[in-house]
This record gives structure tokens, sequence and C-alpha cells, in this order.
């Protein structure tokens, strides 16, 4: 019955259309309907301000990295799954003992000059990455300073590993330099160089100019790279007008001077959704919020048993948690692991929030709620009572504070500690002194699933396992998974342990934050992908066009 009701629907529908067309045919009405076209300017209002537009550079200043992911490529990009895709790079391998990756350089990529990308490109770029006086963080100038790069011709490079390591991909999607145009420069000539205010790229959009105003840079405009080895993007002009903060930008946009907003925090969130021509698009931060639980703190022992440590899941409710807090701005965690990357395992258990079975699991772990001064449960004289440091701002402390209401209804007793971040990281996590803590695990620009740095045994000592877990089982499919060459073995090996740390709940997951920008109802095409950093907006950049209106008769 289904199918037939359905096929009506679709016959009405057709007659309707039908029937809309012969009468425009008959009275000489015009129906007017978007348009693909190339040509237009597309603005949009930047938080943040323009230091160097240089990839080498751009590490710290996400406003640098929004803009350098139009006008430089990268060997690779990533596709809605997390999985790596060609970009400067139009194949590769990786041989059998997962030590050396060849890649192969799109013939057809130049530079904005007209100069072919090659090689020496890929080579110069890595060499001043890993340079000692590199703004990137260390442990990045390490790991470049143990990899081999060797070009194999013009337009092939090989990459030779010291030892099998699976998420090597995610080390290559830097923008590549030109090397004929800086590789006669030091590295602090680099820095210094004009070459930052105006970049010559091999990406879809060419630097044009600088938009000033009493001597202060207030915009960049970007022009269609119409020889990009990608194809033309429909859009001819991409402008960004810098602003110091969203409201700044919202403003910008009312008053017509952007057609779009880098990012819509809470408070323009509700003027944003309540606006009938401006489209709101939406992704899961590359974050998680999770309660680490020092495993290994004789003073918390109970935090050892898994029915505890599950009851205290239960408690939380999570829901109100993210709604109160974040102002809905957050979607629900189970596993360590971002939704939608290919490695996530969607048969997973949700604790959903239960305090009674929070309840019936801390009764028969035998605690129990007696007529104590505290209030709290108790085994043995044995008290549920520990500490939880947590980062020292009003969102932390929302969150901590709806954790310990929720914890203190089963009888569990919490003492919040709030300390600056950089304190709660190298005073109670590295010298594993803390007992419970709040913290955010960071996947930006960091595709690939590989939890082995925070859940693998070897990682207890001197590494950032700061929870303690030690599973013999679950660190040796970490191990392996890390140096597998084949996906589906690896996303078999992660599924195996999603199924364990749900079983075993080492850490308690709370939830992903939201981020969100805004696009103006005249720009069609926006679609996200993979989403690792504020840049991957522009994940469909080359599909963008503005909506004009044409009619026949």
């Amino acid at each position: 019955m289904k199918n037939i009701r359905w096929q009506l629907i679709i016959i009405l529908v057709t007659g309707l259309v039908i029937g809309i067309l012969l009468l425009s045919e008959q009275t000489g009405f015009n129906i007017a309907r978007p348009s693909v076209s190339r040509g237009g300017t597309y603005t949009e209002a930047l938080v943040g301000d323009l230091q160097r537009l240089n990839p080498i550079l751009d590490y710290y200043n996400s406003a640098d990295r929004d803009v350098d992911s139009l006008i430089f490529s990268s060997l690779i990009s990533y596709d809605e799954n997390g999985l790596p895709q060609p970009e400067l790079a139009s194949d590769w391998g990786v041989s059998y003992d997962g030590l050396s990756y060849n890649f192969d350089l799109n013939p057809d990529a130049q530079w904005h000059d007209g100069t072919p990308v090659t090689s020496a490109d890929v080579v110069f770029t890595i060499d001043l990455m890993r340079s000692g006086e590199s703004v990137l963080p260390e442990d990045i100038k390490t790991f470049w300073n143990t990899i081999e790069v060797i070009p194999l011709g013009e337009n092939a490079v090989q990459f030779r590993l010291p030892e099998a390591f699976a998420p090597f991909m995610d080390y290559l999607s830097f923008g590549i330099l030109p090397q004929h145009l800086l590789g006669g420069l030091s590295y602090q000539e680099v820095i210094n160089s004009s070459f930052n205010l105006e970049p010559v790229g091999s990406g879809p959009y060419r630097f044009e100019r600088l938009i000033t105003e009493n001597g202060m840079i207030k915009g960049v405009v970007l022009s269609a790279n119409a020889a990009y080895f990608g194809g033309e993007p429909f859009i001819s002009q991409f402008v960004f007008m810098y602003y110091d903060d969203a409201t700044s930008a919202y403003d910008a946009y009312q008053e017509g001077s952007v057609q779009g907003i880098s990012e819509v925090p809470n408070d323009i969130l509700n003027d944003v959704l309540n606006n009938p021509n401006i489209s709101l698009y939406s992704a899961i931060k590359p974050e998680e919020s999770m309660v680490l639980l020092n495993l290994n703190n004789n003073k918390v022992k109970f935090l050892q048993d898994e029915n505890v440590r599950k009851a205290l899941l239960y408690a939380i409710d999570r829901r109100r948690m993210i709604d109160s807090a974040l102002d809905g701005q957050g979607i629900i965690a189970n596993i360590p692991l971002i939704p939608a990357n290919w490695a996530y395992y969607e048969c997973i258990q949700n604790f959903d929030y239960d305090p009674q079975q929070a309840a019936t699991l801390l009764d028969g772990a035998g605690y129990t709620l007696n007529s104590t001064e505290s209030g709290a449960r108790e085994d043995n004289g044995t008290a549920l009572k520990f500490e939880m440091v947590y980062p020292d701002d009003a969102t932390h402390a929302a969150i901590a504070q709806a954790i310990q209401a929720d914890w203190e209804k089963i009888g569990v007793q919490v003492t919040l500690i709030p300390v600056q971040y950089d304190v709660l990281v190298l005073d109670y996590l590295e010298p594993l002194t803390y007992q419970a803590a709040l913290i955010d695990l960071n996947f930006e620009r960091s595709p690939d699933p590989d939890p082995y740095p925070f859940w693998d045994q070897a990682q207890q000592s001197g590494g950032q396992n700061y929870s303690q877990w030690e599973n013999k089982v679950i660190s040796e499919y970490l191990e392996e998974a890390r140096v597998s060459t084949d996906l589906d073995e690896r996303a078999k090996l992660y599924r195996n342990f999603q199924v364990v740390f749900q079983d075993e709940l080492p850490a308690l997951p709370l939830y992903y934050p939201v981020y969100n920008f805004a696009v103006g109802n005249s720009i069609n095409g926006v679609r996200l992908g993979s989403f690792y950093d504020t840049s991957d907006r522009f994940y469909s950049v080359l599909n963008w066009y503005l909506i004009s209106q044409a009619s026949e008769k």
C-alpha cells in the first residue's frame, strides 16, 4: 500500500508541475529558477586577524589557516569520513612493510605564477618545517626529522619511515610552498618575507590584494584560479573581512557588508537562527570533553571498580548539562572517537541518564546510603568521596557543577578544584596526582583516529594514558592497528577497542562541542565534509556558487 501511495504522490506532484508550466505558457508568466554560472563575489566575515599567509607559519592562527586553505594546496585532503583523498598528489602507494610511501604529483598542478609544482617544492617545505627555528610544535619538528624525503623525479616523491606508522597520512595535509620563490631564504628571512602578505600558492584561489584602512589590514581579496588542477571555482572572487568578534561580524552581515560569518558562537546563535536570509551549517568539533579517572590512585581505589565507573556515567544527565551549560550546542559522546570517522563503531551502547540504574550498581558494589554525616555512600568505612579538577573558565565550571549536583543525588560527594589548563596538565595529569579530571581531548587536524597515545598501557609512564588504564589485549589491538597498512583490519581492531572501552569504561565520555558557521541564502553548493579544522568548512568550495535568477517564457 505504501508503494502505491508514493506513486500517487509522485503522479500528483508531476501533474502539478506540468500544470504550472502550461499555465505559464498560456499566461506569459515567468518562472524564476536558480541558475548556476561562474562569477560574482562572496564576502565572509572572518573572526580574527591576519598575521602571515604562509602554511608553515599559520599553526597558531586559525584565521590565517582559513585563508591559506584556499591559496595553497596540500598533498592530500580528507573526505566526509576522514579518509585521505588526492589533492596535489594524484596517486600514492604504501609498501607492504609500511615503511615507504610513494606519491605521484598531479602533472597539471602549477603555481599561480605559472611555474609547475614539483617534488622540489615538497622537499623544500618539509625542510622548513623541520628546521630548528620552525615555529611548529616540537613533536611535529621531531617527527619530520625522523622521515627521509626523497624526490623521484620532478613529479614523484617518496617518504621513508624508520618504522611502520599507519597515522602517517595525518602529517601530509600541510600546504606546499614554492621553492623557486623562497628557496634562497633562511627560515628567519621566510618569516619576515613580503611573500607572507603577497603569497603565491597553487590552490583554487590566488591572492589579489589586501584591503587596508589607516594602515591597518582589514581584509584580503582572492580571485579564482582558472588554471587550478582541480577545476576553476564557480565564484570569481572570495573576500575575507576581519572582525574582532562574532557580534561585529553579524552586525556586518545585517548591514550587507558580508554574506557569511566564519563562526557563530552561542551569543549570536539565536539571532542567526531567527534570520530567514541566512543558513546555519553545523559540525561536530574535533574535540571531546570527558572525565578522566585515575585508576591507579590508592586514595580512590573504588574507581578501579568498573561498576562504580558505570554508575557515575549513568548518573550524569548529559543532555540537560549540554542544554544548560552549552545552550544545546553539544552532542553526547560515548567513546573517544569522532562520529562519522571511518573507524567509529555505530553499534555502541548508550549510557542514557538513569539514576536508578546508577544506584543499583552502587548498591551491588557494596556502597550503600547510611545515615552518615556527609551523605556519601560507604562500604566498610570507605566513602564515595573524591576530588575533581577542572579548567577554570565559565563553561567548564558549569559542566563541573552540573556533574557534582548529579553525583550528589546518588550519594557520591565530589570536591571541585578549578585550575588553569596548563596547571591541570603539569601539576595534576602528568605527575598522576589527580583523582578525577574534567578535560578536553583535542583531535584537531588529526583525521586518523589512532587512540594509542591516550589508552595504550605503554603510555602509562611518560605518556598520555593519564587514566592509567591497563588492558593488555586492548594495547595489542592498538599497537597492531598502528602499523597495519590494511584499512579494513584497522577498522576491525578499532571496533574491538571501542567495545572493550564501553565495557570497562576507564573514563567517562561527556560530549562533543558543535561548531557553527553561517552563509547567506544567495550562496549555494555549501556542504561539510570531514571536520578537523575550521578551514574544512570550505570542503566543497569548488561547488559554491551565487544564485542568480534566470527566467524563461
